[in-house]
């Protein structure tokens, strides 16, 4: 506990993801070290002379090298390429010997560092070695390095030795991809947003997580902490009113996972409740879940910080692996939404642009597969082997489909495969206005109001501070759902929403209510929704969704639709 004389704060607020909480001890997430290229190296408050630096930059490198070995020993199966790629840099003899060259012939030691590595980078560029992924592993062992020669806290997340609440400034989804699920109770940030792919991520693997959480990074190491995302709260020195309070929440909903079943409203009106998942492990987890089946299976795990694009053998087994841990419930695999965020770094080696590969509005989803063809047709070939293999029909759409026309592009290479099932994904307001000329050439769509709400408010999803504009409550965002939803009635084909609002039980009976048909969300949420529906008839869902179309914002949709959701509804769910 704190001293009572401490009159710092006691409660940060940011934005929730989810409806869960935990208490547990801070480990804050460093930032890698950003220091001038002169910064002296002390020893004892004096810089440090030129042999004396040698011999430190040498013992850093050892023990740099040591750590990374230890780390991949340790490491789930995700990380453990990425911790055994770096050590073997961080032990070459060459770039080891050239850095103490450098500090012999007087540079500072950050500024040998940094040269180096940028000339090791370089020089696997030209020898023509694919270097994107040995970009990220040469950046982690400088930062590494320069860290520990200038006594600073090691950069990135740090390993876990118990159940912990990790803070950072920022994680990316390769931080949150590699995390111990078992040894993360929260996740609290002060800068990203709720339907970053981070927060995504997060809630993938139930994990409660707050972003947005300003001034959290000072908090200490080893604090006690109550993470709230339903109050979107962090709570230093929680009392026991605050345990008590998380702990009733937790019993609730699991009292809810106990109500399984498929989801279908009062009246009979089925509505397929299925999972988003984004891994194997993903996968296996849902084995014993009530979830109908899989909505939304994000590919992007498979091909991310790779030197070479995975081969169709690799694709074919890890997918074959997914399909039998659902245990014939249905899939829907997206082809892989590279770019943006998630960039495909092996493209870089291949004339790929690195000033456009991280854009929102650049080459992403179906765009890079018309450019780089290879990129889809292998892994078309992958999903349609792993499909006869297992007897598991499965649906397979594309992302970032813009026109009826890229549809048809897409729906006839996926054909061509054997795979039967083809949709796509609407995200950008154009597939929304041309969704029943879409319809017309695939079985399905599925509605990513993550995507659809940041192109329809021109707000980058990944800039916090313009969450209000990306609330899928926006009005602007519902007319959108709704067009998609009119198009698959009149065709009589099936609508999905796999976006985060599909999570939101209350916004689950406006989706509903506009007529789609099946809703994907992280599993953690699955049990509320179902509640949600199952004490709606059909007629009721399409009044709340006419509620909240009627109004101006997305606070007074919400709070309209709220209104007619039953009271015993909102008091379960604490809506």
């Amino acid at each position: 506990m704190r001293d009572s004389t401490d009159l710092g704060p006691r409660i940060w607020r940011g934005v929730g993801v989810g409806r869960a909480g935990a208490v547990g001890p801070v480990v804050q997430v460093r930032g890698v070290p950003r220091v001038a290229p002169d910064t002296p190296v002390l020893v004892e408050g004096i810089p440090a002379g030129k042999w004396a630096l040698r011999n430190l930059v040498s013992d850093a490198f050892a023990v740099v090298t040591r750590r990374l070995h230890e780390r991949a020993g340790r490491a789930t199966e995700n990380a453990r390429l990425a911790f055994e790629s770096a050590a073997v840099l961080a032990e070459d003899r060459a770039l080891q010997a050239e850095v103490l060259a450098r500090i012999a012939d007087g540079d500072p030691a950050v500024a040998a560092i940094d040269t180096v590595i940028a000339g090791f980078a370089s020089y696997l560029a030209a020898s023509g070695e694919p270097t994107a992924v040995h970009d990220v592993e040469l950046r982690k062992v400088r930062d590494c390095v320069v860290a520990e020669i200038l006594g600073l806290p090691q950069p990135g997340v740090p390993e876990l030795v118990e159940p912990t609440v990790l803070v950072a400034r920022e994680l990316s989804t390769t931080d949150i991809s590699s995390l111990n699920k078992d040894l993360v109770l929260a996740i609290v940030t002060e800068l990203g947003g709720p339907t970053s792919h981070a927060a995504i991520l997060a809630g993938q693997i139930d994990v409660p997580c707050i972003v947005q959480a300003t001034g959290v990074t000072e908090l200490a190491d080893g604090v006690v902490v109550a993470v709230d995302t339903a109050t979107g709260t962090v709570t230093l020195d929680p009392t026991d009113t605050d345990r008590d309070r998380l702990e009733r929440r937790r019993s609730s909903i699991r009292a809810l996972d106990n109500e399984r079943g498929p989801g279908v409203t009062r009246d009979g009106v089925a509505v397929a409740l299925e999972a988003n998942i984004a891994s194997m492990a993903d996968a296996a987890r849902l084995a014993d879940s009530s979830v109908q089946g899989v909505g939304l299976y994000r590919t992007e795990a498979v091909f991310l910080e790779r030197a070479t694009p995975p081969g169709v053998d690799e694709q074919r087994v890890i997918y074959e692996r997914v399909l039998r841990s659902l245990g014939g419930r249905p899939v829907t695999i997206r082809t892989v939404d590279g770019g943006a965020d998630r960039p495909l770094e092996f493209l870089l080696g291949q004339g790929m642009d690195p000033a456009t590969a991280f854009e929102a509005l650049g080459l992403r989803g179906f765009r890079l597969d018309v450019r780089y063809p290879q990129i889809l047709d292998s892994q078309l070939r992958a999903i349609a082997a792993a499909q006869d293999n297992t007897g598991v029909a499965v649906r397979v759409m594309a992302p970032m489909i813009s026109t009826p026309r890229e549809a048809a592009e897409f729906a006839k290479r996926a054909r061509e495969f054997g795979i039967a099932q083809v949709g796509a994904m609407v995200e950008i307001p154009s597939a929304a206005l041309r969704a029943s000329k879409i319809l017309e050439h695939v079985d399905f769509i599925s509605v990513g109001t993550n995507d659809l709400a940041q192109y329809t408010m021109a707000a980058d999803r990944t800039l916090g501070e313009l969450s209000r504009l990306l609330d899928p409550w926006q009005p602007a965002v519902l007319d959108l759902v709704s067009m998609a939803a009119r198009a698959g009635k009149e065709h009589s084909k099936p609508v999905a929403v796999c976006g985060e609002a599909a999570a939101d039980p209350a916004l689950a009976l406006v989706l509903v209510g506009l007529g789609v048909t099946s809703l994907s969300m992280a599993p953690g949420a699955v049990s509320a929704v179902r509640h949600a529906i199952r004490h709606h008839s059909a007629k009721e869902t399409r009044a709340i969704a006419r509620a909240a179309l009627a109004e101006s914002s997305p606070s007074s949709a919400k709070r309209a639709a709220l209104e007619l959701v039953d009271p015993q509804v909102r008091a379960d769910l604490e809506l």
